[in-house]
């Protein structure tokens, strides 16, 4: 019989990998047709499926010398787990931003099946390099997957 995690411990299990930048790791969590979306960007530049989340999620943390999640406050109401927490990037050229969220999951048989990320975008583009934008702008976008509608 296999056990299936309680949705809190899913999503703490979720945020541990991704602050490790363990991709692998990542990816299990997430259900086929996960949906992500940064709530700040609209869901028309969302993600779908575990691959292309990973992918997304590259794009903006990849490249940092370094990137943590630090923990706060979680409340489970069944599937859905609402998670606060804040993040610091720090960029190669020394520049670090300490960005709050706020984070809803939708947990279903032990994997995520939607994730948003609620944040303040001024913050992160307030303190990120002058070239980060650009950097963001070439970046590979055959991971977005348009949600209107669905979230």
């Amino acid at each position: 019989m296999t056990v299936v995690p309680a949705p809190a411990d899913t999503v703490l299990g979720l945020w541990r990998a991704l602050s490790d930048r363990d991709w692998d790791a990542v990816a299990p969590f997430l259900a086929d047709g996960c949906i992500y979306l940064d709530v700040p960007f609209g869901p028309a530049l969302a993600a779908r499926g575990p691959a292309d989340i990973v992918a997304r999620l590259k794009v903006g943390l990849e490249e940092l010398s370094s990137y943590r999640n630090h923990d706060g406050l979680i409340v489970a109401d069944g599937d859905d787990v609402t998670y606060e927490h804040s993040e610091t990037w720090t960029w190669t050229t020394g520049e670090v931003a300490e960005l709050p969220f706020v984070t809803v999951h939708r947990v279903r048989d032990g994997q995520i099946t939607l994730w948003k990320d609620y944040w303040d975008s001024t913050t992160l583009m307030n303190n990120a390099p002058p070239s980060w934008m650009d950097d963001l702008l070439s970046a590979d976008t055959s991971w977005v997957y348009d949600a209107t509608g669905q979230i």
